[in-house]
C-alpha cells in the first residue's frame, strides 16, 4: 500500500503519509521505519482503540489542509492523489469532498460473494452493494452520506472543527456513515464522486469474514439508533418481518437447495438473504 502511494504521479512536497498503527503485532513499524528514511512519512503506534480513535489521531497530527483516508489493502493508482486534488481545487469551499472509486484489485481472486458485496443493483436494480454500490453514482456529481466510503474518501480538514468520528462506535460498521450524516446536516457536506480516483482493494472476502462483518453492523447499529433515531436503520414492523422470514434456518436451507438446483442463478438473492441472517443475528445479540 505504501509502496503505491509513494509511486504517485504527483509532488512529493505536497503530501505526507501519516500510518496510524491501531496495535498491531505484526512488522508494521519496521516497514513503516524503512519508508520513513526516503519518504515523508509519520508513524504512530496508539493501543487497539478502533477505526474511529486511529483516524481521528490521523487528523490530528496532519499537516495538510486536505485529509485523504485510507486502508492498509488499499493500492492506490499513479494519478490517484492527482485526481483528488483537482476535485478540491475545482470545489475549494470547505464542505466539498472527493468520493474515489475503488474496484477489487485484478491481482486476486473475486468470488460471487465478493461480486455481490460491491453491486447494489444485483437483485431488481435495488438489493445487494453490502460494502460498495458506485453504479448507483454519476460521474463528477454529489453523493449523499450512506456512501461516505472512507477507503478512498477526502476532505478538508477545517470540516473536521466540530465534528469526528465517534469512537463509541466499536468494530466495523456505521462509525464511517454515522460522520458522513452529521457532516451533511450540519456542514452541507458535498461529496463529489470522481471515478477516476481510483484505488484497488487488495482483500479477499470469504463467508466467515461476510458472516463476521453483517453480524457486527448489525449489534453496532442500536448506537446508530440511538444517536440518529430518525434514520430508521433498525427495521421494524413489516421489514422486521420480511427479515426475520428471509433469514431464518428453514428459508435460507430451501433457497440453498434451489440455487444449486438453477445452477447457481439465484446467487445474489441467496446472498441478500445470508445477509440479513447474519445482521439479525447481530442485531438481536445486543438488542438488550
Amino acid at each position: 500500500s505504501l509502496k503505491r502511494i509513494f509511486s504517485n504521479n504527483f509532488p512529493k512536497n505536497k503530501y505526507e503519509v501519516i500510518v496510524i498503527d491501531d496495535g498491531s503485532t505484526d512488522n508494521t513499524k519496521k516497514v513503516c521505519q524503512n519508508w520513513q528514511k526516503s519518504e515523508n512519512l509519520t508513524y504512530i503506534h496508539q493501543k487497539k482503540s478502533g477505526q474511529g480513535v486511529a483516524r481521528n489521531k490521523g487528523i490530528d497530527v496532519a499537516k495538510g489542509k486536505i485529509i485523504l483516508f485510507g486502508q492498509d489493502d488499499i493500492f492506490t493508482t499513479k494519478t490517484f492523489l492527482e485526481e483528488h486534488y483537482k476535485i478540491h481545487q475545482k470545489f475549494p469551499q470547505k464542505n466539498y469532498a472527493c468520493l474515489g472509486l475503488i474496484l477489487w484489485d485484478p491481482e486476486i481472486n473475486v468470488s460471487d460473494l465478493m461480486n455481490w458485496s460491491t453491486n447494489g443493483s444485483s437483485i431488481f436494480k435495488k438489493f445487494g452493494g453490502h460494502q460498495f454500490a458506485f453504479e448507483k453514482l454519476e460521474d463528477g456529481k454529489p453523493a449523499n452520506y450512506n456512501f461516505f466510503y472512507t477507503s478512498n474518501l477526502s476532505l478538508k480538514k477545517e470540516i473536521f472543527d466540530k465534528n469526528l468520528f465517534d469512537p463509541w462506535f466499536d468494530g466495523y460498521g456505521w462509525e464511517d456513515i454515522e460522520l458522513g450524516y452529521r457532516l451533511e446536516k450540519e456542514e452541507n457536506l458535498k461529496l463529489i464522486y470522481n471515478s477516476s480516483a481510483l484505488a484497488y482493494h487488495h482483500h479477499e472476502i470469504g463467508f466467515e469474514d461476510f458472516k463476521k462483518r453483517m453480524f457486527q453492523i448489525g449489534k453496532s447499529v442500536h448506537l446508530l439508533e440511538s444517536k440518529h433515531p430518525e434514520l430508521q436503520k433498525i427495521p421494524k414492523g413489516k421489514k422486521l418481518l420480511v427479515f426475520n422470514v428471509i433469514g431464518s434456518k428453514i428459508f435460507i436451507l430451501v433457497l440453498k437447495t434451489l440455487n444449486r438446483l438453477f445452477k447457481y442463478k439465484l446467487n445474489p438473492l441467496y446472498f441478500y438473504c445470508l445477509s440479513k441472517r447474519y445482521f439479525m443475528k447481530g442485531l438481536n445479540s445486543n438488542s438488550n
